[in-house]
């Protein structure tokens, strides 16, 4: 994939793509539900994985959704996970419609209105998702910034400053790093356990970022989501010790959702989904979930 500038097109191709896949979901599921006489969901969960994650993070909480009888998915995006090998090529000027896109074909093989959770980068696309009416309930952890919602902790400014420090970022993959995965995103992981988390960790599109921390120079707005078209309960949840995103900042993603719930996990950091405790938080959220 070429490293040049993107063309001015490039605002509408990600829009009709990433509209022409969430209109054939929704039609679908319309279907679905016409065929079936039925409305409303099954017992199926879709967890949608961060920026350099995959499905793999939600090992800990799959256990506990099995367990209560929800089916469990847990697609990788390309460049991640199981697919992470080549990513430095594949994540090439690839950014957050892409994505969407993606999260939204898999969704388009569920039965209609599973609830959908996401972490991270992934609670961004959870929230276009729950816009286009593809959801039951809508789970967000540790949710990245969307577009409006300025860093507001100096972790989250030292972060975007370090983005800054590296030329053309968003032309480019980002590799993860471990001392700052220690003190950013694994730093309520065990000692002893952070080299294996961290060892799964894959490169991430560097526009990718670009769209999450410089929303207000993306002219695409790929970051937005338009919160009043979410129908959906919203549970919102973050860690007193998330040093990647702040109470301040998730509390911000859960405001514009009437009647949406905000836990605060204390103790907890950015990677919640593997940190001891997981399991408890898992059983908390499935307990939430309205029938």
């Amino acid at each position: 994939m070429s490293l040049t500038r993107p063309l001015p097109g490039r605002a509408f191709l990600q829009g009709a793509t990433a509209l022409a896949v969430l209109s054939s979901v929704a039609s679908g599921a319309t279907r679905r539900n016409l065929a079936t006489g039925k409305e409303g969901m099954g017992k199926d969960i879709v967890m949608l994985h961060g920026a350099s994650a995959g499905g793999w993070c939600f090992d800990k909480f799959r256990e506990v959704f099995e367990g209560e009888g929800w089916a469990v998915h847990t697609p990788d995006l390309i460049g991640h996970g199981r697919e992470k090998d080549g990513a430095d090529q594949k994540l090439v000027g690839v950014g957050l419609a892409e994505y969407r896109a993606e999260f939204a074909a898999a969704l388009s093989a569920l039965p209609p209105q599973p609830v959908i959770l996401g972490h991270s980068m992934g609670a961004v696309l959870a929230q276009q998702l729950a816009a286009s009416g593809l959801g039951h309930a809508l789970i967000l952890v540790s949710p990245a910034l969307c577009a409006g919602i300025l860093p507001s902790s100096d972790s989250e400014k030292d972060l975007s400053q370090s983005l800054m420090g590296i030329p053309s970022f968003w032309k480019t993959v980002i590799n993860p790093d471990f001392d700052l995965a220690g003190f950013y995103s694994l730093n309520r992981v065990p000692k002893d356990e952070q080299r294996g988390v961290f060892d799964k960790f894959g490169p991430e599109s560097g526009l990718a970022y670009f769209e999450m921390f410089f929303w207000m120079l993306d002219k695409v707005k790929a970051a937005a989501v338009d919160t009043s078209a979410v129908r959906c309960p919203v549970l919102c949840l973050s860690g007193t010790d998330d040093n990647l995103v702040s109470l301040a900042t998730a509390r911000a993603t859960a405001l514009p959702y009437r009647d949406a719930q905000f836990w605060e996990e204390a103790g907890h950091g950015h990677m919640i989904l593997v940190e001891p405790g997981a399991e408890d938080i898992a059983r908390h959220i499935a307990a939430w979930i309205p029938p």
